[in-house]
Formats: C-alpha cells, structure tokens, sequence
C-alpha cells in the first residue's frame, strides 16, 4: 500500500509563487514516475507535471516556463514550484504515484489564485 500526503497549497495573488510538497510512504518500488495532476471546478482532471526517477519531466504547455517539478528519491518526495500563478491556475492539486502501470493518489491540496 501506498500513502501520498500533499502539502503547499493556499491562497495566493496573480503573479505569485507557491510550492507543493508531496511524500510517498509505505511500498514503494524503487523505479517510479511521480507527478502533479490538478482539476478546476467544472472541469476533467488534467496533468500537470510528472518526473521519473532519474529526472526526466513533462509539462503541461499551459505551465511550461512557469512550473518545475523536481523530486528527493532519498525521501520518497516531490515537489511542484509554481511560479507566475494565474487565476486559471486555481484547482485542486493532486500527487500522482505510478509504477508499473499502478497510479496512486494523493487527497488533493486547494490552491487559489485571486487578488
């Protein structure tokens, strides 16, 4: 079993920076790809980012040049720096776990962006 913990998310005013953290615990298979997803309300879920174990990213092209998605293989966590945030940013955001074709989620983190 694998339990995912998001953490970072809050209020913040356009053009501002916020960062999210998310720790993995439990069995975890030491090849994975970790990664962000968010949903706005009304809408489908969507990726954000993601990260593999030896670093490689993807980006949404709506984050690109903004976001960066890094990780700590040694504490099982990953982190999203959201700068430059716009209020269509504003979703929840979810920590994505996936190894051999398993998906793991986190419960999700509010980030708001509105002045």
């Amino acid at each position: 079993q694998v339990q995912l913990v998001e953490s970072g998310g809050g209020l913040v005013q356009p053009g501002g920076s916020l960062r999210l953290s998310c720790a993995a615990s439990g069995s975890i298979f030491s090849i994975n790809t970790m990664g962000w997803y968010r949903q706005a309300p009304g809408k489908q879920r969507e990726l954000v980012a993601t990260i593999t174990t030896s670093g490689s990213t993807n980006y949404a092209d709506s984050v690109k040049g903004r976001f960066t998605i890094s990780r700590d293989n040694a504490k099982n966590t990953v982190y999203l720096q959201m700068n430059s945030l716009k209020p269509e940013d504003t979703a929840v955001y979810y920590c994505n776990l996936g190894v051999i074709g398993i998906h793991y989620w986190g419960k999700g983190t509010l980030v708001t962006v509105s002045s």
